[in-house]
């Protein structure tokens, strides 16, 4: 067994950019040690989406740009023993195992071993005592989609262990997309809470990729970063002490400094000293960051406490339809326009339909819903204004009058608009509970076309 392992992230999100798992690929197959590559591209928008997707098709609901993301790197990865393990799963985890059985078959790849990762999706019966009154109000009145627990790195570990090349994932920690190619190569005690703070702190600088390496950060005059274009992401290398260091693969853009690694290490933490996760309570309160020498930083005194007793739940219940429309004014007086188109939508909606109005140019970011925030004038006035009106309804006739009303805006004025787009889609809503671990079976097993 080596001394150190590595993990290199080639998605932060669903939808990241395509091509960059192989710079690291080509940086591990170089070292010729023992590497994972991770694919983090679930959300808890992204599953929502992915539940609508498997609603309306069975066979989807698993990460839609898969193919793109693995294709260019399987062989490679097969066959020099570097494992992937992906939340790419989604909604719909053996369908993406499906997916990637067929790609190494069209590579002639021999027979791989792709494991999934089961358990994260959970019945009402298990959640419903654990939600609050009024979100058990809001199940009530509306429908179920789909519940969904955060698991940890157990399974992820022991399907490696038992020699999956390929682990598949739904709802997991992001963290635990690391730890368990960690625990599994080092083969550490699940009740060493130091050794699983260290590995889950380097699952989080991973977890978001190319932040920790310059992309996010970036900020001209201010936080300089080369190369933007073409970002590296990260590759952590671990060892037995639970020593990390973060890197980036050779000849690419980006930056791995001290301030990028602790923008990202800070990133969702709400307490420093108890970042809780399905693993570990993680405690980066007396951590410290060392340069060792151009993009590369160690992260050291980090320490965890005993795992959490709950694991946090995401239950998606039926929110209806969201309708959104856009026009453009442009020229003369075109804020004033679109505040007017802005007014005539208000007057003949609002009785129904509780409207967000953004003047896009003026006032979208920094708003109120209504539209009376701030607004930032240039020198000259506003040359170009897109207003964006958007509305939640549970019927979807009602919803759609939105659209309606914006499109009619062409020629009932105010003058000048276009450049319409409008959108009808169905909506999810989101209720959070927190469920006793032992109330959750989770498990892995092997994809099989049987």
């Amino acid at each position: 067994m080596s001394n150190l392992y590595r993990v290199g992230c080639a998605a932060g999100f669903s939808g990241d950019r395509l091509g960059v798992a192989r710079p690291i690929v080509n940086e591990f197959l170089r070292l010729g040690e023992p590497a994972c590559l991770i694919f983090e591209s679930l959300a808890e928008r992204t599953l929502a989406l992915a539940q609508l997707d498997r609603r309306q098709n069975p066979t989807a609901g698993y990460e839609p740009l898969l193919a793109e993301m693995l294709e260019p790197i399987l062989a490679d990865c097969v066959s020099n023993n570097i494992s992937i393990v992906g939340n790419f799963g989604a909604a719909n985890p053996e369908g993406a195992a499906r997916l990637i059985a067929r790609m190494a078959k069209a590579q002639g790849l021999p027979l791989i071993k792709i494991a999934i990762v089961k358990g994260d999706e959970i019945s009402a019966s298990i959640f419903t005592d654990y939600l609050g009154e009024q979100d058990k109000k809001a199940l009530e009145q509306s429908s179920l989609v789909s519940a969904n627990v955060y698991l940890g790195a157990r399974e992820i570990a022991d399907a490696l262990i038992a020699g999956a090349q390929v682990v598949v994932t739904g709802r997991v920690a992001d963290p635990a997309l690391t730890v368990g190619p960690i625990m599994a190569h080092f083969k550490k005690d699940w009740e060493d809470w130091n050794f699983l703070g260290q590995a889950t702190m380097a699952g989080h600088l991973l977890e978001c990729g190319a932040q920790v390496t310059g992309g996010y950060f970036a900020d001209p005059g201010v936080k300089d970063v080369p190369n933007l274009s073409n970002l590296g992401f990260p590759i952590i290398e671990f060892d037995s002490f639970g020593n990390c260091s973060i890197t980036k693969p050779p000849n690419t853009g980006g930056l791995v400094n001290r301030m990028t690694v602790t923008e990202q290490l800070l990133y969702e933490v709400h307490d420093p000293a108890r970042y809780l996760t399905p693993d570990v309570i993680a405690d980066i309160s007396q951590a410290q960051l060392e340069v060792l020498g151009e993009n590369r930083v160690l992260l050291k005194n980090v320490f965890g406490h005993k795992r959490p007793a709950s694991l946090k739940a995401n239950i998606c219940i039926d929110g209806g339809w969201l309708a959104e429309a856009e026009i453009s004014y442009a020229g003369h007086h075109a804020y004033e326009r679109a505040q007017i188109a802005g007014q005539i939508i208000r007057e003949r909606l609002s009785a129904v339909l509780d409207l967000r109005i953004d003047y896009i140019g003026s006032a979208s970011v920094f708003t109120a819903d209504d539209g009376s925030g701030p607004s930032f004038r240039a020198q000259n006035g506003f040359e170009d204004i897109r207003l964006r009106v958007a509305a939640a309804h549970q019927d979807k006739a009602t919803a759609n009058r939105l659209c309606r009303e914006l499109t009619a805006l062409y020629t009932c004025g105010p003058a000048g608009g276009g450049g319409v787009r409008t959108s009808l889609r169905p909506r999810l809503n989101t209720l959070v509970a927190y469920v006793p671990r032992d109330l959750v079976q989770s498990s892995y097993e092997f994809f099989s076309e049987e």
